[in-house]
C-alpha cells in the first residue's frame, strides 16, 4: 500500500469544498445544537466512513439504488429530526447538561443512531460519494480514501463546532426553532429532490 500526499490532499480540497454547503453538514449543526456534539461526530464520523468504504470497494453501487428511495425516506428522517426539533421538551434537567449547560437529547447511542442513520441515508448517491468513488479510480484507493474520510470528518466537526458556538450565546428555545426549520427545510429540500430528480 503506497500513499500519494499529493492524492491525498486533492480528495480533501474537493471532498471538504463539495460538503460545505450540502445538507448534511447543516443537519450536522442543527443536530449539534441540541444532541451531545462528540457523541454527534461519531455517529456522523462513522457514517461516512462507511460511505468512504462503499464509495472506494465499490462506486457502482450508487447507479444500482433507486434515488426516488434513498430521498425519500432522507426526507422522512430530516422531517423526523425537526418535529423532535419543533416539539420542544419540559423544563428541568431531565435530559442531562453536559459542561457548557446544554441540555443534550440523551446518551450515547440513541445520538450516535440517530446521526449515523440520518447522515447514512442521505449520503446516498451523494455529490461527494460520487466524487470520492471518481478520485478512487484515477488517483489510488487508498490516497482518495484517506483524504475523503478527513474531509467529511472535518466538514462535521466544523458544524459541530459552529453549532455549540451558537447554543452557548442564544436562548435554547431560539436555537431548538432555528434548528427544527433548518432539518424542516432539508426534508422538503430532500422531497422535492424526488421529483426534480
Amino acid at each position: 500500500m503506497s500513499l500519494d500526499p499529493l492524492a491525498i490532499l486533492t480528495a480533501f480540497g474537493l471532498i471538504f469544498l463539495a460538503e460545505l454547503p450540502d445538507k448534511t453538514m447543516f443537519a450536522s449543526l442543527a443536530m449539534g445544537t441540541r444532541m451531545r456534539p462528540l457523541y454527534v461526530w461519531f455517529g456522523t464520523s462513522t457514517a461516512f466512513l462507511v460511505h468512504v468504504a462503499i464509495a472506494i470497494g465499490a462506486g457502482s453501487l450508487i447507479g444500482l439504488l433507486p434515488g426516488w428511495s434513498v430521498k425519500l425516506v432522507s426526507a422522512l428522517l430530516f422531517a423526523f429530526g425537526a418535529f423532535m426539533l419543533l416539539r420542544g421538551g419540559g423544563g428541568g434537567e431531565e435530559d442531562g447538561e453536559d459542561a457548557a449547560g446544554s441540555r443534550t437529547v440523551t446518551g450515547f447511542w440513541p445520538v450516535y443512531s440517530t446521526a449515523f442513520m440520518a447522515v447514512f441515508i442521505s449520503e446516498w448517491g451523494d455529490l461527494t460519494q460520487i466524487t470520492t468513488a471518481n478520485l478512487a479510480a484515477s488517483n489510488g484507493t487508498w490516497s482518495t480514501a484517506i483524504g475523503s474520510a478527513a474531509a467529511l470528518m472535518s466538514v462535521s466537526a466544523l458544524a459541530l463546532l459552529a453549532g455549540r458556538f451558537i447554543a452557548t450565546r442564544v436562548p435554547l428555545k431560539t436555537v431548538q426553532r432555528i434548528g427544527g426549520l433548518c432539518m424542516l427545510g432539508l426534508a422538503v429540500w430532500s422531497a422535492v429532490e424526488i421529483f426534480v430528480g
